[in-house]
């Protein structure tokens, strides 16, 4: 048996436990306290946080001595293992899984998804698919390898308080876009999140042409699911965004999931994205 494994920053909610899927935490600091992503920290701790102090919270990845312990069981057990992690770009958790997987021997394949939150996700879902379909590991990992290039990692922030804080933008780009409604769109680019083109005005329209934007740039998709991710965004902004995508698409399954703690500490509030991937 091949058993699909992950790092918390997929971003797949309730598929986690419907398909067994493996999930490692990463560590969220807030001030001098360290949580498990997913497990004891919530999107709303971050909020409560940054309201109160102006402080993101810090994340680090888990050690290699962590990541020895959670693959143990598995291989114990006698399963094969593929594990996801957050791009190389963004985290050490790659590098420090890879490390971790040598002291079993081939059991444990590790593959950098050059992605993250649920662009991420797409990745650890056909790993899921390819092993249902009875693939080996080895044709697991060859097979979602060569769709990596091919996933749409990207979303819009509606403030981009959290980016300044980050370092991600400047403090001029951050008074210009909450002064003039600009939202500018993050893609992610071989493992690296940039700074796209720029949407202008509220929300609503940001999204709408966003998604109409994505229709045009890719017009042959895979149809087995997409993914509507937010960071716990307004009731209406996702209704709004499930909506453009059903009469712009014609996806399988589209699956809305709320990004976690550590993918909400990186772009705050309100933030939406349409992931899936292209042919």
């Amino acid at each position: 048996m091949v058993r699909i494994t992950t790092d918390s920053t997929c971003d797949l909610g309730e598929l986690i436990d419907k398909h067994g899927i493996g999930v490692m935490p990463l560590s969220v600091i807030l001030g001098k306290d360290s949580f498990r992503d997913g497990v004891d920290i919530t999107p709303q701790d971050i909020f409560d946080h940054f309201a109160k102090t102006g402080e993101l919270p810090k994340t680090a990845a888990p050690s290699i001595g962590d990541y020895e312990e959670f693959f143990a069981p598995y291989v114990e057990r006698g399963e094969s293992v593929v594990h996801f992690d957050i791009s190389a770009k963004s985290s050490s958790s790659y590098a420090y899984a890879a490390e971790a997987a040598k002291k079993f021997g081939g059991k444990v394949l590790v593959v950098d998804s050059k992605a993250l939150s649920s662009g991420q996700g797409l990745v650890v879902m056909k790993g899921v698919d390819f092993a249902e379909e009875g693939c080996s590991a080895e044709e697991i990992v060859e097979r979602t390898e060569a769709l990596r290039p091919l996933v749409n990692t990207s979303f819009i922030p509606d403030r981009l308080d959290y980016l300044f804080k980050g370092g991600r933008c400047s403090r001029m780009q951050m008074y210009g876009a909450n002064i003039l409604k600009i939202h500018p769109l993050i893609e992610m680019h071989d493992g690296q999140l940039v700074a796209d083109k720029k949407y202008r005005g509220n929300m609503d329209k940001c999204i709408t042409n966003y998604i109409r934007d994505l229709k045009e740039q890719y017009p042959s998709y895979d149809r087995t699911r997409c993914f509507v991710t937010h960071s716990t965004a307004d009731r209406s902004l996702v209704e709004l965004a499930k909506d453009l995508v059903r009469e712009n698409f014609s996806f399988d399954e589209i699956i809305e999931t709320v990004a976690g703690s550590v993918i909400t500490g990186h772009c705050g509030r309100n933030t939406l994205g349409v992931l899936f991937i292209a042919e």
